[in-house]
């Protein structure tokens, strides 16, 4: 089993004077999940490279013990220093693609047309997607075979309005996740705010937020075993 984890490479939090990127327990409970299932997980960013930690997801009321896992771990932190480029990867080369969020994939992910051709190149090969908290924001501009949006019918959850207000960010924000995946014609649903909740629909996996994490690899996973 082969499983490409993509990353964002922005930084900075709007114009706030912030930093961001992605979360770590979202990148580190899925990688623990696959590597503990005998995966081969490849790391892709868009810049290739060390991509940047939300510096507020490594503070200690939001460290868990696979955080500390990763953090602890010579293999995993080298393998993130150096990301392969998102342009260097193939579909073929994977069973599955999953994105963890942070904010910093509203701005650079949700555009990048090699993510966008990428998780359509996965689905048209019947391959499963897996994107939690704000990555369900990727699938701004992704399409189905039919020209329309990936989301539209499709049951779906991301990072909530009410999540966003909780962190001070709806005004800084480029979308709001949820707004924008009811907008695209997403069946969309979510459960208590900060809870774990994830919705599966076909190939497409969906996570509400940082404590969905580890579920939404374990769906895929079981998605993967099915096959």
């Amino acid at each position: 089993m082969k499983v490409l984890i993509v990353l964002t490479s922005h930084d900075a939090l709007g114009n706030t004077g912030r930093k961001t990127g992605f979360w770590l327990e979202e990148l580190a409970a899925p990688y623990y999940a696959f590597q503990d299932a005998g995966a081969t997980i490849t790391l892709a960013s868009p810049n290739g490279g060390q991509p940047p930690l939300d510096p507020k997801s490594n503070e200690p009321d939001f460290q868990t013990d696979l955080t500390r896992r990763f953090e602890a771990d010579a293999a995993a932190t080298a393998q993130l220093a150096s990301t392969v480029r998102l342009d260097s990867v193939s579909q073929a080369d994977f069973d599955t693609v999953f994105y963890p969020g942070g904010h910093g994939p509203l701005w650079d992910l949700a555009e990048d047309s090699q993510s966008i051709a990428l998780i359509e190149s996965f689905i048209a090969a019947e391959k499963p997607v897996a994107l939690v908290c704000h990555a369900p924001g990727v699938l701004r501009h992704v399409k189905a075979a039919n020209g329309n949006p990936l989301v539209q019918g499709r049951k779906v959850t991301g990072f909530t309005n009410s999540e966003e207000a909780g962190v001070g960010l709806t005004d800084v924000v480029p979308f709001l996740v949820e707004d924008t995946l009811k907008a695209l014609g997403g069946d969309y649903s979510k459960g208590p705010d900060w809870g774990s909740y994830v919705v599966s629909d076909g190939l497409l996996i969906t996570g509400q937020n940082p404590a969905s994490s580890a579920e939404t690899a374990a769906v895929l996973l079981q998605r993967l075993a099915a096959k």
